[in-house]
């Protein structure tokens, strides 16, 4: 076949834009609505936890609530609403970030960091890895929303492309939170409903969070050097020639002078405040979304800005975002049109009879992947524990499976997928944040994804059969 027809033949098939993607997957959703009979559980407070839970024995048909099609427009904007703290800090950590890049704060610090570490990403991507994953057995990856044109810019410098960069923030905080050791929201949440000592079995959660970073560094180094070796194997080869985050060469970058170092200050400053802020004083997007304001303002006062120019950069930078913004509301109108369909729970329900008739040995398993398939209708960590515990709790006592083994697989299922959904908070917001396309992630990530979810089955069935406990 001459290499013109071949050129042709591969430039046949366009991926969808992420929005048609959303749209298709909103489509979806309302036709389950008619499909899917509506059921629902019934909803007490637990005496231990005091939260609210599923009854797990009340499970019951109720009179079919198909989606209107025509309401779907309405979801989406509630979704907007409903998530205006969110879609806050998405513009105003656009803003902020872009002051710095303005100012020439961020372009100087990645000169600085490339001449370092250029020919050492076995060290680079770890080391930052690392952070992101401690901080994230507390936090959600959400936080970092803000952080990822800064990882982006420095992927790009060190010759890598903006994949490395946000699957630094992603891949690290992925094991950090879905491995559970710290988690309030999730493991917290379970092991309250399942009666267990707070934190109880920490011991073999740091033991999977190692056994994750290591598999996860791994995969991302290799994939790095891959591309650092031949660019063009990079699915976002030819989006990151034309990058906002990307400069032609380190003289073009700038050099560290006084200004850009306490921009760099600031910055530095500003998110050792959100994570203090975050652990110690349990803030959420409103607080976070503040602190970027107020560091909008400090870059641009210290880069010697007026003020006129400071509302004009910070503006362009909250522009940039939008895409993010709408994203967002997009992946949230999903969730939505299944709960106005009253079928989550009948897809919970439905998930728990079949587990029953699996063979003992792949109960753990089992729950791992039911956990897996609940979080692609049901994102929210503690959302989930409180649907889903009530009921995996007594059916892994009446079959043997230990309760910590049953709250591991929870925290596998909850949280590995959300890097793959694109209905995940987290994984949209970031990847608009770094200007990578959802299609493109998934050709990097997809084997990733199968690969954690081996090991998450490995490290299941051995909880099972150490007998996991205490209970």
């Amino acid at each position: 076949m001459p290499e013109k027809a071949i050129s042709a033949k591969k430039k046949g098939f366009t991926m969808p834009h992420t929005f048609v993607i959303l749209f298709v997957i909103i489509a979806i959703a309302v036709a389950l609505t008619w499909i899917i009979p509506s059921g629902e559980y019934a909803r007490i407070e637990d005496p231990v936890s005091g939260s609210t839970v599923v009854d797990a024995t009340s499970f019951q048909y109720v009179e079919d609530v198909s989606v209107n099609p025509l309401s779907v427009p309405m979801m989406i904007v509630e979704a907007f609403v409903d998530n205006a703290d969110l879609i806050t800090l998405i513009l105003l950590s656009g803003g902020a970030i872009y002051m710095l890049t303005a100012a020439g704060a961020l372009q100087a610090l990645v000169a600085v960091i490339v001449r370092r570490f250029s020919n050492r990403v076995e060290v680079f991507i770890p080391l930052l890895m690392l952070v992101f994953a401690l901080i994230c057995t507390t936090q959600g990856v959400n936080t970092f929303i803000g952080f990822a044109p800064i990882t982006v810019m420095l992927a790009l410098s060190l010759g890598l492309d903006s994949i490395v960069g946000v699957g630094i923030i992603l891949l690290g905080g992925a094991v950090g939170f879905s491995t559970g050791t710290l988690n309030v929201s999730t493991t917290l949440v379970a092991q309250k409903i399942a009666e267990l000592p707070n934190y109880s079995g920490i011991g073999y959660r740091w033991v999977c969070f190692a056994v994750f970073y290591v598999v996860t560094c791994f995969w991302l180094v290799r994939y790095a050097k891959k591309i650092q070796k031949n660019p063009q194997l990079s699915p976002m080869y030819d989006l990151d020639q034309n990058s906002e985050f990307k400069s032609g060469s380190l003289d073009d970058f700038g050099h560290l002078d006084t200004r850009k170092a306490l921009c760099i200050v600031a910055l530095v400053v500003a998110l050792v405040i959100i994570v203090y802020g975050c652990i110690e004083k349990g803030w959420d997007f409103a607080e976070q979304s503040a602190v970027f304001l107020v560091l909008s303002v400090v870059v641009g006062l210290i880069a010697g800005f007026d003020l006129n120019k400071i509302c004009t950069e910070f503006l362009k930078g909250t522009k940039k975002m939008l895409g993010a913004s709408f994203i967002i509301m997009f992946a949230r109108a999903i969730g939505s049109v299944l709960s106005a369909g009253m079928i989550t729970d009948t897809i919970v329900h439905a998930m728990a009879e079949v587990l029953i008739g699996l063979p003992a040995a792949l109960l753990g398993v089992g729950m791992l992947a039911a956990n897996t398939l609940i979080n692609v209708v049901l994102t929210s960590g503690s959302g989930q524990a409180a649907a889903v515990m009530p009921i995996m709790i007594p059916l892994s006592d009446l079959l043997g499976v230990t309760r910590q083994t049953c709250i591991l697989s929870f925290n596998f299922g909850d949280g590995f997928c959300n890097y793959i959904l694109p209905t995940s908070t987290a994984l949209m917001g970031i990847l608009s944040a770094g200007n990578v396309p959802y299609d493109r992630w998934m050709r990097f990530m997809w084997k990733l994804f199968l690969v954690w979810f081996v090991v998450g089955a490995v490290l299941v069935v051995i909880a099972q059969l150490m007998n996991y406990g205490p209970m």
